[in-house]
């Protein structure tokens, strides 16, 4: 006996597949004639990356070759010899009016105009610079001090005691008291934004983030560091770079703002953790961005279909076009070219499916419009009579 199906309609084996021949034959011409696009999938269909020319494509299209790659190699990290090593915390630095200095001033001989240094009265107190840049020294009035670092100064009041025969081989020392005009703004995301002097020994931006206490929530990775000089922007740079050697020295009325800035980059697709990964390094490498991930997936992952899109920079570049780099991991020499490909900020990368897999997905389709036409039909239960 022919095998027959119970249910309302009471259709044979034969009604039955022409009612699902239909809806099937549809779903299978669609999946074939758009490149599966029917089927959901994580990103774009890239064979239209490969098969076109890059003139009718937005984006230019470059293949990572053991040639091409030489061009996109992150940025080497190299011990860079300290700009600041030269400067000195305060026996270079030039007074300015506001400053406050203390000026002492001894005579080797007993019953001179000055105490010996073993006796005390010789500290003038703390004396003011003033607005045309002197202060009041006794026996000699003012003295033009502006301009001048303290060993000058020193050596200026000692010259001056000399030649007016106030004094006879002066020794003269003078130091800062309270410093008004050598100072910097660190402010931001630090632990003890505020006011700095230079002359405590801070001489580069580094030092001044840290005796502001250090990053307060962010991660070196994700700071940025912008320095104004003059009200315009001298440097930006992330945090860790500084870090890595490129620190750079400060002068007085410098504003250092430290900012979050997280430097994210994207992975779609065939792989194990798809999301937002955070850049950990400057010089991180399309190898390395992958292990961040856990590698491609092995059941779905198209190992020729590796993509990395950078979007060009707009901002100073109207005209600017942006890249899709692809890379065949087929090639054994590929796991070189992919240490080597610096990977940056804000781009996107992206592992097609493999073609079985994106198959298998129109055969799972077509199985559910089988289910689904059985059901339409009512309660269609298939049985055998022998």
């Amino acid at each position: 006996m022919p095998t027959v199906l119970h249910g309302e309609a009471n259709l044979t084996i034969w009604s039955w597949l022409r009612a699902i021949a239909r809806p099937t034959a549809i779903v299978l011409g669609l999946g074939i004639v758009a490149g599966c696009q029917v089927i959901p999938g994580d990103g774009p269909w890239m064979n239209d990356a490969s098969s076109r020319t890059t003139e009718a494509l937005p984006f230019d299209v470059i293949d990572l070759t053991p040639t091409t790659v030489v061009a996109y190699r992150p940025p080497a990290t190299v011990d860079v010899p300290s700009v600041t090593s030269g400067l000195s915390a305060g026996g270079r630095i030039a007074v300015a009016p506001g400053d406050v200095l203390k000026v002492r001033i001894f005579e080797p001989y007993e019953g001179s105009v000055f105490p010996t240094i073993q006796r005390p009265g010789a500290d003038l107190g703390a004396q003011r610079v003033m607005d045309d840049g002197t202060i009041s020294v006794p026996y000699l009035g003012t003295v033009a001090v502006a301009g001048l670092d303290l060993t000058r100064i020193e050596q200026r009041i000692a010259g001056e005691l000399t030649a007016k025969g106030k004094a006879q081989d002066p020794q003269v020392i003078v130091e800062f008291v309270a410093d008004r005009t050598h100072t910097i703004m660190v402010s931001g995301d630090v632990k003890n934004p505020g006011r700095l002097s230079i002359l405590d020994g801070v001489r580069s931006v580094v030092d001044a983030i840290n005796r502001a206490g250090g990053l307060n929530n962010t991660p070196a990775a994700q700071a940025e560091v912008v320095v104004r000089r003059n009200g315009q922007p001298i440097l930006q740079a992330q945090y860790s770079e500084l870090l890595a050697g490129h620190d750079i020295p400060i002068q007085k009325g410098d504003e250092i703002v430290v900012r979050p800035n997280s430097r994210l980059f994207t992975v779609l697709g065939a792989v194990a953790k798809a999301g937002n990964v955070e850049l950990t390094k400057t010089n991180m490498t399309l190898l390395e961005a992958l292990g961040a991930v856990s590698g491609l997936n092995d059941e779905r992952a198209n190992k020729t279909g590796v993509f990395v899109f950078r979007m060009g920079d707009l901002q100073s570049n109207p005209n600017a076009r942006g890249r899709v780099f692809r890379l065949d991991l087929n090639q054994p020499v590929s796991i070189f070219v992919a240490q080597q490909f610096g990977v940056q900020a804000r781009d996107v990368l992206y592992v097609t499916n493999a073609p079985l897999y994106e198959y298998n997905k129109i055969l799972t389709a077509i199985y559910r419009t089988f289910s689904i036409v059985g059901i339409a039909k009512g309660t269609v239960t298939p049985t055998t009579t022998f």
